[in-house]
C-alpha cells in the first residue's frame, strides 16, 4: 500500500516537472482541461485547473499518510506507546536513587589486583583508577546503587576494577588488541568519568572470570540491576564487557 503511495505521487511529480520543463506540453495540457472545464463554468477555465492541480500535490501525500497510519483507528503499524510503563520505570528508578547518600566502600589492597589469576583476566589492572572521586558524582551514586542491590538482593559483594581512565591508558590499552578494547582515547566513557569496571567478591578475593559459573550467574544479576539503574551494560555488546557499564546521560 505504501510502495502504491509513493510510486503515484512519484509519478505525479514526473509529470508536474515535465510540464515545467516543456511549456508546450503544458500549454496543451492547460488547455484540454481549461476547454473541458469551460464547456461547464463559463469564466472561469484559466484559474481552476491550477487550483485543482495544487490541491491534488498538496491533498494526496497527506492523505496516504493518514490512510496507510490507519485513518481515525489510530495507526495500523505501529503498536501503541505505553507510556505508563516508561513512568513507572523512572518512579522505580528515582525510589531507588532517593534517600542518604551512599558512601564508596573501603578500598581494597593493592595486591588484590595483582595476583596471577587477576593478571590473566585483566592485564594493567594493578595500574587503573580506582578513585571514586574522579567520576561523575551521579553516575558514582548509580553504580554505588548496584552495589547495594546486588548485596541485599542477590548476596553478592562487588568491587571497582577502574572507574576514571585517562586517554594515555585508554590509547595503551586499544593498542593490545581487539580483545581488551576496541575504543580509542576519547572514544570511551571512561574518560569522561561516566563508565565503570567491576567485580565480586569471594571468600575476599577477586573474582573476575565469566568461567566461574558463580561469577557469570552474578554478571546476569548486575547487568540486570544496572539496566534497571539507567546504566548501559557491556554484556550486550558484540565484544562482550560482562563488568563494564556506563551512564549515556546525554543521549536521548
Amino acid at each position: 500500500m505504501l510502495a502504491g503511495w509513493v510510486l503515484g505521487y512519484f509519478v505525479l511529480g514526473c509529470l508536474v516537472l515535465a510540464s515545467l520543463v516543456f511549456p508546450s506540453e503544458r500549454r496543451a495540457v492547460v488547455a484540454w482541461v481549461g476547454a473541458s472545464f469551460k464547456r461547464r463554468h463559463r469564466g472561469r477555465a484559466r484559474v481552476v485547473p491550477w487550483l485543482v492541480l495544487g490541491s491534488v500535490l498538496l491533498v494526496l501525500p497527506a492523505a496516504g499518510v493518514w490512510w496507510w497510519g490507519g485513518g481515525l483507528q489510530g495507526g495500523r503499524h505501529l503498536e501503541a506507546f505505553d507510556d505508563a510503563a516508561l513512568d513507572d520505570g523512572n518512579r522505580h528508578v528515582a525510589h531507588l536513587l532517593q534517600g542518604e547518600q551512599l558512601v564508596p566502600p573501603p578500598a581494597l589492597p593493592p595486591e588484590a589486583f595483582t595476583t596471577a589469576e587477576v593478571e590473566v583476566v585483566r592485564p594493567m589492572l594493578s595500574t587503573a583508577n580506582r578513585r571514586w572521586e574522579r567520576m561523575d558524582e551521579a553516575f558514582v551514586q548509580r553504580v554505588l546503587m548496584v552495589f547495594k542491590v546486588m548485596k541485599e538482593r542477590h548476596g553478592y559483594d562487588m568491587a571497582l576494577l577502574e572507574g576514571y581512565r585517562s586517554p594515555e591508558r585508554q590509547n595503551l590499552l586499544a593498542a593490545q588488541g581487539a580483545h581488551v578494547t576496541n575504543a580509542g582515547a576519547w572514544q570511551s566513557y571512561h574518560q569522561h568519568g561516566l563508565a565503570a569496571d567491576c567485580a565480586f567478591l569471594r571468600e575476599g578475593k577477586l573474582v573476575i572470570s565469566e568461567k566461574d559459573p558463580w561469577a557469570m550467574r552474578g554478571y546476569q544479576l548486575y547487568g540486570e540491576v544496572a539496566e534497571e539503574l539507567g546504566l548501559t551494560w557491556g554484556g550486550r555488546w558484540r565484544l562482550m564487557d560482562f563488568g563494564h557499564v556506563e551512564w549515556r546521560r546525554n543521549r536521548k
